[in-house]
């Protein structure tokens, strides 16, 4: 009727209508008000997926603290927590570095105290916590630690070797696993075998047992027990060390420290072997039998090889006075019977009194150790107070007479004739004055700092020539330690060149003079180590006769040159005896050389050492 262009409006068709104009119904009506789900979630986004955001993360946290939980229980059940040791030491560490980094600065200078207080702490907390090796790690440390800040110092020197025993169950374990048999007991290794250790430390323990033998006699041995869970974490614990040595040279405090990792580490892993021990106390034995000046004196006890794998060892049990007790040495030698306090009661009450008094002691002990470095080239490194015992001579001809016994010897270290040859020639030149000889065997070791070495050598004070010292008095803490960075980088200016055996040597010397000092300095170490030194040289093997007679004629010098040290020994003596007698405690020689050396160190470092920092 109507054409297109003519059709009315209400005529057009409902497809061209605008929807709103569409033909409703009721099926395109409740399409219609239905929300879309296009609608649903942009209306509704927010509310749907933070919830599922939330779960997603919390389900991820779950498992994460699951896996670590699994991994925490098998470590701790399995590997002896060595990981979770690895994790506490990588933690501190990086935390002690983190603090320095922000906090060690010229505006934090008086902050800096606290600082160091806090690092002492961590430091500390993580040895003992740790322990096992990290207590040897951190004895190394300690004895090396004289210009380290001084809340360091502090804690180095409370840190000792033990440890709470292991059950007797675990001792039994490592029997059976090492012989096959139970330690005791009709098939077991010993006819008795006391199940409270005598002595507990931070890597063994210590039994007492008593042989089966066919005649029936009572012959009671020392079977030392390496606690299991060492051996586990022995890697773990120096790849530890390794990896924070590395990263405080390279990355954080720019100082020469992982040139001695390597020979560190090599010898704290066979300090681990007990085979590798009982045949350095045979070894060390030998060296005793050798020389006549010791052979009656000192004693190493008698090991059984056929009783020692490398968690076992077993030694002869030694009855007598160990040097850690000193009232106890000083009952047994007889160095007590003046004092006007009363006398009570001590275990060394049960030996009858010794000839020679402490004086004796202190002689052995710095003559044996000097034959090791001087003459066999062969230094027991642990020689703390806890490993030497003093015991009534056994043979009875020399009936009132004192042993000295030396114990532990699973740390030695190897000294070549060169090495030797060259510390002889330092200590004799430190003695006569020659710092030409000094300066020569420093620069063959690459040491930049002739004289600070000399003075740790000597364990006092050296200096070769005046010379415009840092005014520390002036300095604030953050200049004195940018000042003492410096000079501790220009000790070192060759590490490949320095023998890493002075690292042990060093610590062996400490202890021997805190050895004696802790007694009242009895004798004059320095003219006997001095003595050893020169004799070396003249019975060196490869000298010519024009040069023996040569350094024949310069011993003779030295001992004359040596009287003068007497002099200033024996007037500290005089000065000892006189405040004593007067009911006071007068300064000892080793008591005068210490506090020269902290005011050198004070002086030349601007630090504060502590009284008995080099106590043994």
């Amino acid at each position: 009727m109507f054409s297109p262009a003519l059709r009315p409006p209400w005529r057009t068709s409902s497809s061209r209508l605008p929807h709103s104009f569409a033909r409703t119904t009721p099926c395109s009506l409740s399409q219609r008000l239905r929300p879309s789900a296009h609608a649903y979630s942009s209306a509704a986004g927010f509310k749907s997926s933070s919830p599922s955001r939330i779960h997603r993360y919390a389900r991820r946290a779950t498992l994460l603290l699951l896996g670590v939980g699994i991994v925490y229980g098998l470590d701790r059940q399995f590997n002896a927590s060595a990981i979770g040791r690895n994790v506490r030491t990588l933690y501190t560490c990086m935390t002690i570095a983190l603090d320095y980094k922000l906090n060690f600065k010229p505006d934090k200078a008086d902050q800096i105290p606290a600082l160091q207080e806090r690092v002492a702490q961590r430091v500390y907390d993580l040895l003992t916590s740790n322990g096992g090796l990290y207590i040897k790690i951190g004895q190394a440390i300690g004895n090396n630690a004289a210009l380290l800040p001084k809340p360091l110092q502090e804690k180095f020197s409370k840190l000792f070797d033990d440890a709470p025993q292991v059950p007797y169950s675990v001792v039994e374990s490592v029997f059976r696993k090492e012989f096959g048999r139970p330690p005791a007991g009709p098939d077991g290794v010993f006819e008795i075998f006391e199940e409270q250790a005598a002595a507990s430390a931070s890597i063994a323990q210590v039994h007492r047992a008593r042989l089966k033998t066919e005649d029936g006699s009572e012959q009671w041995v020392a079977v030392k027990v390496q606690k299991p869970d060492v051996s586990k974490q022995v890697e773990w614990d120096l790849g530890a060390f390794r990896v924070v040595m590395w990263l405080y040279e390279n990355y954080l405090f720019d100082l020469p420290v992982y040139f001695v990792v390597d020979f560190i580490t090599d010898h704290l892993r066979r300090e681990l072997d007990f085979e590798l021990e009982a045949q350095n106390a045979m070894r060390t034995s030998q060296f005793v039998a050798s020389e006549p000046r010791l052979a009656d004196r000192v004693y190493i006890p008698k090991v059984y090889p056929e009783l020692t794998t490398k968690k076992v060892m077993v030694a002869e049990w030694i009855d007598g006075v160990r040097l850690s007790d000193r009232r106890g040495i000083a009952r047994l030698m007889g160095d007590d019977a003046s004092d006007r306090i009363p006398r009570p009661p001590l275990p060394a009450d049960r030996f009858p009194t010794l000839r020679g008094g402490v004086e004796w002691v202190m002689r052995t002990m710095i003559e044996l150790f000097s034959a090791q470095i001087f003459d066999w080239g062969w230094v027991h490194c642990d020689p703390h107070p806890g490993n030497i015992i003093v015991r009534p001579h056994p043979h009875p001809r020399r009936r009132g007479d004192a042993q000295f016994v030396l114990l532990d010897h699973g740390l030695y270290v190897r000294l070549s004739e060169t090495f030797q040859q060259q510390y002889a020639r330092l200590w004799k030149g430190l003695l006569t004055v020659d710092f030409d000889v000094v300066k020569s065997v420093a620069e063959e070791w690459g040491i930049g700092t002739p004289d600070l070495f000399a003075s740790a050598t000597l364990m006092r004070p050296v200096r070769f020539a005046q010379s415009n010292m840092p005014d520390f008095e002036n300095m604030n803490d953050y200049e004195r330690g940018v000042v003492m960075k410096e000079k501790l980088k220009g000790f070192l200016t060759d590490t490949d060149r320095m023998p890493k055996e002075l690292v042990f040597i060093g610590r062996n010397m400490r202890i021997v003079q805190g050895n004696n000092q802790s007694f009242g300095s009895p004798v004059n170490r320095i003219r006997i180590t001095g003595y050893w030194a020169s004799r070396s040289l003249v019975t060196s093997h490869d000298l010519s006769f024009t040069h023996r007679i040569r350094e024949m004629f310069s011993h003779v010098v030295f001992l004359s040159v040596m009287f003068t040290t007497d002099i200033l020994f024996w007037a500290t003596k005089v000065r000892q005896w006189f405040w004593r007698y007067f009911g006071r405690k007068g300064e000892s020689f080793e008591d005068e050389l210490e506090r020269t050396m902290r005011d050198f160190a004070k002086s030349n470092f601007g630090v504060d050492i502590p009284e008995n920092v080099f106590e043994g």
